[in-house]
């Protein structure tokens, strides 16, 4: 599930460039995060790995290898997935491309959401839009009949005041307009509040990943 999942997840947070070495995929995230940046291995192992890499389920033979090279784990992530008609509904937000200064303030504030990752949402080229209201937003995309969210984001003196659940609501219902059937996202394992409201959503964890890199 993990690796088939992220892979439909991939075009709506694309890497700059992305290319063949071996049994290797490499990518240049340009600055945009873990996931647009990690080589992945997608053929026999050839104990030459390169500097960063994501392991995903069932590659566990690969984690050995990588330990006993000496590599650091960095950031365990967790993917969500909910049929998107059990998230929609009316909420008091609203859809906009490109995103507006609002939501790129909230972001620039947060130092999360920089300037790299905005230009990972400028390259996306899925049906996508910014969901945003007075103190949160998200990038959503959809692929098929998968939507995906992310960076969603909420101002701290905003929060536990219900905008993280009307964001996702919002996001899956322009989803639901599109013909997406099914919403993911992924998340870090460590966020706790995070991972609590998606399971309040009904969202299901389907899988989990975690990157290495190589000692300096």
């Amino acid at each position: 599930m993990t690796r088939a999942l992220l892979a439909e997840m991939e075009p709506t947070w694309p890497p700059a460039r992305q290319w063949r070495q071996g049994p290797w995929v490499l990518r240049d995230g340009a600055g945009g995060g873990g996931r647009v940046s990690a080589a992945t291995l997608e053929g026999p192992y050839d104990g030459a790995p390169p500097p960063f890499v994501m392991v995903r389920e069932g590659e566990e033979a690969l984690d050995r290898a990588l330990v006993a090279a000496g590599y650091g784990q960095e950031d365990e992530v967790t993917l969500y997935l909910a049929p998107v008609a059990d998230l929609a509904a009316p909420a008091a937000v609203r859809a906009e491309w490109p995103p507006g200064p609002d939501a790129v303030a909230m972001w620039a504030a947060s130092g999360r959401i920089t300037a790299p990752r905005l230009a990972v949402m400028a390259r996306c080229g899925c049906p996508r839009t910014i969901i945003a209201c007075e103190g949160g937003a998200v990038f959503a995309a959809v692929n098929g009949d998968l939507a995906v969210l992310h960076a969603l984001e909420v101002a701290p003196q905003q929060r536990r005041r219900g905008l993280a659940r009307r964001l996702v609501q919002g996001a899956a219902q322009w989803a639901a307009d599109r013909g997406a059937a099914r919403l993911g996202l992924v998340v870090s394992a460590d966020n706790a509040p995070a991972r609590a409201l998606y399971a309040a959503l009904g969202m299901a964890e389907v899988g989990r990943y975690h990157y290495r890199r190589a000692p300096r």
